[in-house]
């Protein structure tokens, strides 16, 4: 078959591009051929329409108007025909795409989710209508379970979302990541899901220091006696990272008490004044200003080294104007340990992506975790499942959760034994359940099944 996925972006570091090049390498083992589409191709070879980037100025003007203030338009009318015309043109080009390059199945990641793009999802189910081809949606998130989306500011929009995200077409399957939204899906819109969770090549290369990455350290400025805490999502809002600055302080805290009683480090180096504590942030910034400027004042405040190291991070290994391009997982090779403080997640491919790094992991248990992941019997350390909002409007949990999950953290940082066994115990679970094997056994049935 020739399948085609599509998405926003393809190529980069977001959790959905890294998600899709997961299943286009086991589709391509099944023996089918994949094509790319998208509204930007990153690092990757794909079939490019402009209409559908992420950050296209058209559809970030239909995203204030729709969800912020209707300030661009005199009526909704106006409004209702500019997003029209807009959707039009991407549903042409759509249709022209799957006619021309003969595609057999269309396998979109979140353009029928969220609501980020009203013209996209608009124009997709339309091609899907004239073209009757078999499609898989992938959903990550919905529209409901984000703050952004919900209060439109007009009737057309709610009206919108209930048709299109998703939409209810015979020739159209529902793939999600969790029990979770499966039931949200059913409750709220009365469709039928398939359960597929992230997964990941366990049974690939291990990443290890090279030529390549010796001197990533350098180029972030932390010495090779620095302890390094890694933070590889996205910097937005619902990755919680201040959570996450609350608990590097309280380590901070905690391994420097250890300092007088002469501990060594999990690698053999012992603890000193040299063993700097750095909180690295790897992924692309997608918040606001605001947020941004909010981590950065907490982690002054509470005397944490915070870096933002994007900047020399992509999907893969490269060179830009002379200066080292790293890929993410070489952020994981440097790092010592490993945060994800979300309160709200689809799955978590950088849990997944820890665990095969064999490096131990902060969460916060989110709902998705509570449901689907936890009895799975990973061991990492835990924040506990409950937070609130500050008056800063940043997310934080019981400080004694806090304390308690940093001692933890410098356990684990000054005993090798403890250090290797949690990691080891982690990878087998991983190896065993979130195989790209695994996914591959839930794919062929899926396929099979569309395609009767």
């Amino acid at each position: 078959m020739k399948i085609a996925l599509a998405h926003f972006r393809v190529g980069q570091t977001d959790g959905v591009s890294l998600e899709m090049e997961k299943w286009k390498d086991v589709l391509e083992r099944m023996g089918h051929e994949v094509l790319l589409l998208a509204g930007s191709e990153g690092q990757t070879q794909a079939y490019v329409i402009p209409e559908l980037h992420y950050k296209h100025p058209m559809n970030e003007k239909f995203v204030y108007n729709a969800y912020e203030k209707r300030s661009d338009y005199d009526s909704e009318n106006e409004f209702v025909n500019d997003v029209m015309a807009f959707s039009k043109t991407m549903e042409r080009k759509l249709v022209d795409f799957i006619k021309s390059e003969e595609i057999d199945l269309f396998i979109p990641h979140n353009l029928f989710s969220l609501g980020w793009s009203l013209p996209a999802g608009i124009a997709l189910t339309n091609a899907l209508k004239t073209t009757g081809i078999s499609c898989i949606a992938l959903h990550h998130n919905f529209y409901w379970q984000r703050e952004r989306y919900s209060k439109p500011t007009c009737p057309i929009v709610k009206e919108w979302l209930g048709c299109f995200f998703p939409p209810d077409l015979p020739n159209l399957t529902h793939v999600v990541s969790n029990r979770l939204h499966q039931d949200e899906l059913m409750q709220r819109r009365q469709l039928n899901s398939v359960i597929i969770p992230n997964m990941f090549d366990f049974n690939g290369g291990a990443w290890s220091r090279d030529d390549y990455n010796e001197s990533m350290r350098r180029d972030i400025r932390a010495d090779e006696d620095a302890i390094i805490i890694l933070q590889a999502t996205r910097v937005t809002e619902r990755k919680t990272i201040e959570i996450g600055i609350d608990t590097v302080a309280q380590l901070q805290s905690k391994l420097e008490s250890l300092k007088c009683r002469n501990a060594v480090l999990y690698n053999g180096k012992p603890l000193s004044d040299r063993s700097r504590l750095i909180y690295v942030l790897a992924g692309m910034p997608e918040s606001n200003y605001e947020y941004t400027e909010k981590l950065r004042i907490k982690a002054e405040r509470l005397g944490v080294d915070l870096r933002f190291i994007n900047s020399l991070i992509n999907r893969s290994r490269t060179y830009s104007n002379g200066q080292k391009i790293y890929s993410l997982w070489d952020a994981y090779i440097i790092a010592d340990f490993v945060t994800f403080p979300s309160v709200i997640e689809g799955w978590g491919n950088q849990l997944l992506e820890t665990v095969f790094a064999q490096k131990p992991l902060l969460i916060y248990e989110y709902p998705v975790y509570e449901m689907d992941i936890r009895d799975y019997g990973f061991d990492f350390v835990s924040l506990g499942n409950t937070h609130h909002i500050d008056a800063d409007g940043l997310a934080s949990v019981d400080i004694q959760n806090v304390e308690e999950a940093a001692a933890r953290m410098a356990e684990l940082l000054t005993d090798t034994d403890a250090y290797n066994r949690v990691v080891q115990h982690n990878f087998q679970i991983g190896r065993s359940n979130f195989s790209l094997e695994s996914l591959q056994q839930l794919l062929e049935p899926l396929i099979e099944e569309v395609n009767k």
